[in-house]
Parts: structure tokens; sequence; C-alpha cells
């Protein structure tokens, strides 16, 4: 079944941009987490070094509010959620794509193919695209597109993949007499 291929081709990359989505989202936790540990091994140093506690107040202060703004950042853009949310996605286009590949292609039923196309609706609404950056969606689309594959009608624009299928400017209405 052609439509069952198309549904694969579909699941499959959306597996892939799910992958590139969560290593950005782990990156950008990471980069987010660094210099709170930096701060905190600095706050350790300068309590430690010091045993008048005057001395330190500023030094204390600053680091602090460097901390505070670390974490405000980091609570604003919320990476951990992200990362989670494109994991726990991929691991599900995942399985429907080991589903959708078990059934054979004489075996599908049209009620297999709407439930595999409910579950991949399903997932597909709950994945928030925007989150992507562009170049990723544009890699995954382009190597789908350069494979002879389908993609999902969500990168089809990304990757400037629309057809002219007519010229609106030069519509004429026949006048019915």
């Amino acid at each position: 079944m052609k439509n069952k291929l198309k549904l694969l081709d579909k699941c499959e990359a959306l597996t892939l941009l799910c992958t590139k989505g969560s290593a950005y989202w782990s990156f950008v936790k990471f980069c987010f987490n660094i210099p709170l540990v930096i701060t905190s091994s600095a706050m350790c140093i300068i309590n430690s070094i010091s045993t008048d506690a005057n001395s330190v107040k500023i030094p204390n202060i600053v680091v602090n509010a460097i901390s505070v703004l670390i974490m405000s950042v980091t609570n604003s853009v919320k990476p951990s959620e992200k990362f989670d949310i494109f994991k726990r996605l991929q691991q599900q286009f995942m399985e429907l794509s080991v589903e959708i590949e078990a059934v054979e292609d004489d075996d599908v039923t049209q009620e297999q193919y709407n439930i595999f196309v409910l579950k991949y609706e399903n997932l597909l609404r709950d994945l928030p695209f925007e989150e992507i950056p562009h170049k990723y969606k544009s890699s995954v689309a382009l190597a789908y597109q350069n494979a002879n594959r389908h993609i999902p009608i969500q990168l089809n624009g990304t990757i400037g993949n629309i057809v002219k299928k007519r010229n609106s400017n030069n519509f004429e209405m026949n006048e019915m007499v």
C-alpha cells in the first residue's frame, strides 16, 4: 500500500527531526548549567578563603545575582522541558515507525491504516515545530526530498517546496449570459 509507505517516510522524518531537536535542547541545557556550576564554585572558593564575613559580602552579592539571573533565564527558556518533549516524541515516532513497518504491505487493513494515521496526527499535534531551529528542519526536509521520500507537510514550506499551480493574478471569470 502506497499510503503506508508515505506514512512510514513521514514518521521516520519526524523521528530524525525530533532527535535533532532533542540534541539541540540538550546542548542549550548544558550551556545554561555550566555558568551555574562556575558561579557555585566561585561562591565556595570566595567563602572559604576569607575569615572576615564583611570582606566577602560584595563578591557574594555579585555572584548570587549572576546565579539568580542565569536561573531566571533558564526558567524562562525551559530547555529541560523542551529536551524532554523532543526525546519523548522521538521515541513515540520511532515506535510508530516500527509498528507500521511490522505490518506487511498486503496485510494492511483500512482500519489499521486509520489507527496509524490517528496516532501520527496525535503525535504531530504535540510537536512544537517552532522550537526546532530552521537549519534542522531544512536538513531533514532536504535529505528526504533528495532521497525521493515523502516529508510531512509542515516541512514542505521549510525548503521552499511550493509548486505554482496557477497564476492567480491573471484569473478571469467568464460571464454567464
